[in-house]
């Protein structure tokens, strides 16, 4: 049987200030990650930084050009920090990406293939962003996936119920996270 990972994407210090987020997202986020710890899910923590002068950003990238102008997400800044509410643990692993996607830029397939996941649950920001990205290279490469509609957010609420119900939902199963947590006490 395949094995369950929760990808907790880009919660950083840097990113969770630009986004509206509920008091309960970062209390929520935490439970979700105790919960799948203790049902022996893998916690993967996904996070973007870069060297400094930004060498991977190309200026005719449009969302990446302009972190590097702005000097921005250098490897090791307080806004590359994961959020300390939910601070990765030891047996945790982190991976650095280095575009939208969890995949691109990063050694994250060959984690999830060596750990023998084939089972993806993604929460983090941004819906369109990081999340979207990854769902879709995901399900290019055959990662069954669930979404955690309440622990994605973006800028745009029509744009996130667009993406959950509508695209997400075609590619794999769209939940909240308390009936997420339910289906792990089940298992």
């Amino acid at each position: 049987m395949d094995k369950t990972a929760l990808l907790i994407m880009d919660v950083q210090a840097g990113t969770v200030p630009l986004v509206s987020i509920s008091e309960t997202y970062l209390p929520l986020m935490a439970d979700t990650i105790n919960s799948a710890r203790s049902a022996g899910v893998k916690i993967i923590y996904i996070t973007i930084s870069f060297r400094p002068s930004h060498p991977e950003c190309s200026p005719r990238n449009l969302i990446f050009g302009g972190l590097a102008k702005s000097n921005v997400y250098v490897n090791g800044a307080p806004e590359t920090a994961i959020h300390p509410s939910i601070a990765p643990l030891p047996t945790d692993i982190v991976v650095e990406k280095k575009r939208v996607s969890a995949f691109s830029g990063s050694d994250l397939d060959v984690v999830l293939r060596s750990l023998g996941v084939g089972k993806l649950v993604m929460a983090g920001m941004i819906t369109s962003g990081v999340v979207l990205s990854t769902v879709c290279e995901a399900v290019d490469k055959d990662f069954e996936i669930v979404v955690l509609r309440d622990l994605c957010v973006d800028f745009k609420e029509e744009t996130h119920r667009v993406l959950m119900d509508d695209l997400f939902a075609k590619r794999g199963v769209v939940v909240g996270a308390r009936d997420w947590i339910k289906e792990l006490e089940v298992e």
